[in-house]
């Protein structure tokens, strides 16, 4: 069989001259930095250099666009840590078996030895009794096409699935091939995990078997991230109604990491000071299941425009009464003793309604969000919301709702909907509400 090669951009490695990170050894195949420009901690496994591919004079992977696309297939060096600058595969492929989306030209060159994703284990020694304010994962990332070969990428940290990674794993459709860096923000209920020093797991594989090879320069972990000290730019773009070019109006755009503007009249909005690299754009309104799209972000203004299609969304039924996809609507009677996110079992009848809901709509995604007053700390707040929307998910997933049908999101005092003056609207303020993002 002929395989479809690309010969474009063979360049030699070149030395960095410009970059914005105290990561520069990029030669080595694992760095271990504190007390950086970019963030109090940072770990890396494996080499920097482009997939052995190298970068183009002054190109730099933390602030640049995407790379130029090179040839494939190639041959992975095996002095890289397993699981880098390679053609990897679904651990579910099988060379040969009938594929409903077909595949890309990276499945011919499958080897049963090198193409397996591998567990990488991330030593977090410098981590131990670290205060925790944020944490990210970075991928430098090349060729990932779910929406094209009908692939569904997992990502596993200490064994347990990562479903907000997951979903910015498979909203991104990247060909060339090409490589982009991609920022994922790690849950708050990972940081007592990092503080221990012991070290975690990462394994990102495909869950379907599907013909869709991919490839993983490097991955770093950053702690207590400097936002303002990273390479950033602006994203401008719309929100149309799905197959019509209808601006949608008010429309709520965000980023991963919670950036959140909304759309003018004409479904126009911009999003400045975005860190650099690829970011998946998300947007939702009322009467629409939730879109996204993604963003090829390099440093200044001058980015493609991005356009979010939002699909109209149906009318459910909740506990006797009619929702729409894309409203939120505050669950009742969600309690926790004062500091703590622990459930009161008066809690549990009003979850009950949500399972009973999510049983009774087999295809509705649902997101849970807490919230909280602006007293105390901001810091506290915001990840004492979100362990409390976390211990409402988890009620839910053991009540037998798959744990990808639902995101929980803390948002702290971020999101009031009411005046933080008064008693009554502190109270207001503190709740938990559930959003359905697509039926």
């Amino acid at each position: 069989m002929l395989w479809l090669i690309t010969y474009l951009s063979d360049y030699p490695a070149q030395a960095q001259v410009k970059t914005v990170s105290s990561d520069t050894d990029w030669a080595s195949q694992q760095a271990v930095l504190t007390n950086t420009m970019e963030a109090d901690y940072i770990i890396r496994l494996g080499d920097a250099d482009n997939l052995n591919f190298g970068w183009p004079d002054d190109f730099d992977p933390f602030c640049g666009r995407m790379t130029v696309a090179h040839s494939y297939p190639w041959s992975p060096d095996l002095n890289d840590l397993p699981g880098f600058d390679r053609i990897l595969l679904s651990s579910k492929y099988a060379k040969g078996k009938a594929l409903v989306c077909m595949g890309d030209g990276y499945s011919e060159a499958y080897d049963p030895k090198t193409s397996k994703p591998v567990t990488w284990k991330i030593p977090t020694g410098i981590l131990k009794d670290a205060i925790i304010q944020n944490a990210f994962l970075q991928l430098f990332i090349d060729d990932f096409q779910p929406l094209t070969f009908c692939s569904k990428f997992q990502m596993l940290i200490n064994g347990k699935r990562f479903i907000e990674g997951e979903r910015i794993l498979n909203a991104i459709d990247q060909t060339g091939p090409v490589g982009k860096l991609v920022s994922i923000p790690l849950n708050e209920e990972f940081y007592s995990v990092l503080a221990t020093g012991e070290g975690i797991s990462l394994l990102i594989d495909e869950s379907t078997g599907s013909a869709d090879g991919f490839a993983i320069d490097f991955v770093r972990l950053l702690v207590n991230r400097k936002r303002e000290n990273s390479c950033k730019g602006t994203v401008r773009g719309r929100v149309l109604i799905k197959d019509t070019e209808t601006p949608i109006a008010g429309a709520r755009v965000f980023t991963v990491d919670k950036l959140t503007v909304n759309t003018n009249a004409k479904g126009e909005f911009t999003i400045r000071g975005v860190p650099t690299g690829f970011e998946v754009i998300g947007a939702s309104a009322d009467g629409y299941a939730d879109g996204t799209a993604t963003a090829d972000i390099g440093e200044g203004e001058d980015n493609p425009e991005v356009v979010i299609y939002l699909a109209k969304g149906k009318v459910a039924q909740f506990d006797n009464r009619q929702v729409k996809v894309g409203e939120a609507i505050t669950l009742n009677n969600i309690l926790f003793d004062q500091g703590k996110a622990d459930l009161k079992a008066e809690s549990k009848p009003e979850l009950d309604k949500v399972v009973a809901f999510m049983k009774t709509n087999p295809t509705a995604q649902i997101e849970l969000s807490g919230h909280t007053s602006s007293e105390g700390d901001r810091n506290f707040n915001k990840t004492l919301s979100y362990k409390r929307v976390k211990a409402c998910k988890d009620y839910i997933v053991a009540a037998g709702i798959a744990e990808d049908r639902l995101i929980a999101v803390g948002y702290g005092p971020d999101r009031p909907v009411a005046t933080n003056d008064t008693p009554e609207g502190k109270k207001l303020n503190r709740r938990v509400e559930m959003r359905i993002t697509t039926m």
